[in-house]
């Protein structure tokens, strides 16, 4: 039984952010390093080899994208809402659930916001943290992707298609 303010399902727009995002994500984590020679070379008050600065402006620019998405994203979701978790799972999986969705909105802010303060206000110490966090998102993202392909295969729930095909406007 759902709440009267507890959707049965995400929105459509909630779904293309949530996609979107995802590949951004997935961008500048996979050409991430390319960003560091550009970095330097400003650093030294050297000119960066054009490659360079194309790779330090789409990871820069994708980056920035992410959090405008984010902020969007977290605003609808704030206003519509959230399908609960299947009754039929446990609490301690609510817990793990809960636990990993607040590291991910902390990351899908953290990440372009570290790495906007280092790029752009030459903060190092952000930088050292965006660096560290790279790694830790990888396995973030990875156990989300797991959980939701687990949800669906062998807990048979319909966690992964809510977040694959919106939900009536109606199914409240």
């Amino acid at each position: 039984m759902t709440v009267a303010n507890e959707p049965t399902g995400y929105s459509g727009t909630q779904i293309l952010l949530h996609w979107t995002i995802a590949v951004l994500i997935v961008l500048p984590l996979v050409i991430g390093e390319d960003i560091k020679p550009a970095y330097r070379a400003f650093s030294r008050g050297t000119e960066p080899a054009a490659d360079d600065i194309f790779n330090a402006n789409v990871h820069v620019y994708v980056g920035l994208a992410v959090l405008v998405l984010a902020t969007w994203r977290f605003a609808v979701r704030l206003r519509h809402g959230v399908p609960a978790a299947p009754s039929e799972e446990s609490a301690v999986l609510k817990r793990i659930a809960a636990a990993t969705h607040f590291l991910l909105y902390l990351f899908i802010f953290g990440m372009p916001i570290t790495g906007a303060l280092a790029w752009y206000f030459g903060l190092a110490a952000m930088g050292e943290i965006h660096q560290l966090a790279k790694p830790v998102i990888i396995v973030v993202v990875g156990l989300h992707a797991a959980a939701a392909l687990w949800q669906h295969f062998y807990m048979k729930s319909d966690v992964l298609m809510r977040m694959l095909r919106p939900a009536s406007r109606h199914a409240r």
